[in-house]
């Protein structure tokens, strides 16, 4: 396959230094550990959409607080009403905490993924079109199918 043949993963030597993942899995455990033990939308007054109060429509990001604080419980099927590829991206928050975990104490090195201008072009397109996807999704699941 042409993908196959081209991506990198480089596993550099035991180490203890801070890296991308780790970054990610410090800002994920500070996330999910608020998500978990402050009810924000509950304390914040203003807190809400407000493209959706004012169009009827939600935004690209609604559903995100609720996919953070149902993640946060273990609800990963409630955070995929919320918000499917959010759902991804907090179950992703949540691997980096345990890989950040097992690196930082055990010095167990993370893998490093390289990739060359091409191949980050392709994945900004798929991250793109995921993105218009999951917000197709959600405009149908909040207006056809009343989820919330």
């Amino acid at each position: 396959m042409y993908l196959a043949e081209r991506v990198q993963l480089v596993l550099p030597s035991r180490n203890r230094t801070l890296g991308t993942i780790d970054a990610l899995g410090i800002v994920g455990l500070v996330g999910l550990l608020v998500a978990r033990y402050v009810p924000v939308a509950r304390i914040i007054p203003f807190w809400g959409c407000t493209f959706r109060e004012t169009t009827g429509v939600p935004c690209p990001g609604c559903g995100l607080t609720r996919v953070a604080d149902r993640v946060a419980h273990f609800n990963v099927l409630g955070a995929l009403h919320a918000n499917p590829l959010g759902t991804v991206a907090a179950v992703g928050f949540a691997l980096a905490v345990v890989l950040t975990i097992i690196h930082l104490v055990f010095g167990v090195p993370l893998p490093e993924l390289v990739l060359d201008d091409k191949e980050w072009k392709r994945a900004r397109w798929i991250a793109i079109s995921l993105f218009v996807v999951n917000y197709g999704f959600v405009v149908f699941a909040y207006r056809v199918l009343h989820w919330r």
